[in-house]
């Protein structure tokens, strides 16, 4: 799955994904109102107001970009109808041939470890049959019990061709806290993407020189994100915090290698809701999706004058 990450991104020149991480206020009110109408103000009306939503903005991208990353705690907030509309945005996205990263930051231990790992990546059993569950093609990991929590998914990975995004150097303000406290003289992070490194090393595919253990490394930290990308050469990072978390192109270019990949940038509500921002506000809400498909090719050219700049 790395290498068709890679091939999509090679082929719409777009190292780019959409978080599709959707909230009420997000979602225009010609569109909350037709949901309301069929199911009233209910879990199940506004798990459909945030389907349809979704629905929109991947009709308008897909062509522009390789790859979504739909983030689960806004589709749980909405109990099992919100999960019902993660699964039909996850199968939507796939039916568009698109990459879809499932931003679930699972990490635990043991049989638990493997059941979020078969959850979302593999196949479960049921007698004599197999299943996929949400079957996405990355899952985000939170790496902090250790190996134990990554194996589980590692192996699910070489069994279905898939990927893994695992946390290093997140782009919230407070990651500090703990992610760059030292030890024996280096940040934690650093240790963290030295850890990942290994564990890619580990789990090259057939063909390619990029792991399909990748690393999530925040867009807001772009001296951070100059070390571990020497670190890490072998690994893709997925780099959050683009647009509205105050990340722009210029302070991305230290995340690409040198022959121009090596990671991926995702914005979310920057393009999701891009209507409800002064620069796109013609559009109204009407016309969210499209203003959407603006977002995306203005990201898309603020990244590649960066890159052609360095």
């Amino acid at each position: 799955m790395i290498n068709k990450l890679i091939t999509k991104i090679q082929k719409t020149n777009a190292p780019i994904v959409v978080g599709l991480d959707p909230m009420m206020k997000f979602v225009p009110e010609h569109i909350q109102k037709a949901a309301f109408a069929e199911y009233g103000e209910t879990l199940e009306g506004a798990a459909e107001a945030i389907w349809q939503y979704n629905k929109g903005i991947v009709d308008a991208i897909y062509d522009l970009v390789p790859a979504v990353k739909p983030q689960v705690a806004m589709y749980e907030q909405f109990g099992i109808p919100g999960m019902i509309a993660f699964k039909k945005t996850v199968d939507y996205c796939k039916e568009k041939d698109l990459v879809v990263i499932g931003d679930v930051k699972r990490g635990d231990i043991g049989s638990t470890s493997e059941a979020y790992a078969v959850g979302h990546l593999g196949k479960v059993k049921v007698g004599s049959n197999s299943f996929y569950g949400f079957d996405e093609d990355f899952a985000t990991v939170n790496p902090y019990l250790g190996s134990d929590g990554i194996k589980p998914f590692t192996k699910v990975c070489q069994e279905e061709g898939k990927g893994i995004f695992v946390l290093v150097k997140t782009s919230n303000p407070s990651s500090g806290e703990f992610q760059d406290r030292l030890i024996d003289g280096r940040p934690l992070y650093e240790w963290m993407g030295e850890k990942v490194a290994q564990w890619g090393a580990e789990c090259m595919p057939g063909s390619g020189s990029y792991s399909y253990v990748g690393a999530v490394v925040g867009a807001t930290y772009p001296e951070q994100g100059k070390i571990l990308r020497k670190l890490m050469p072998n690994t893709f990072i997925l780099v959050p915090g683009y647009g509205a978390q105050g990340g722009k192109g210029a302070d991305l270019v230290h995340f690409f290698n040198e022959d121009g990949l090596g990671a991926i940038i995702n914005s979310s509500r920057g393009i999701i809701a891009a209507y409800q921002q002064e620069k796109y506000a013609q559009f109204g809400g009407e016309g969210y999706a499209d203003a959407s498909r603006a977002a995306v090719l203005d990201m898309q050219e603020d990244i590649a004058q960066a890159l052609n700049a360095r």
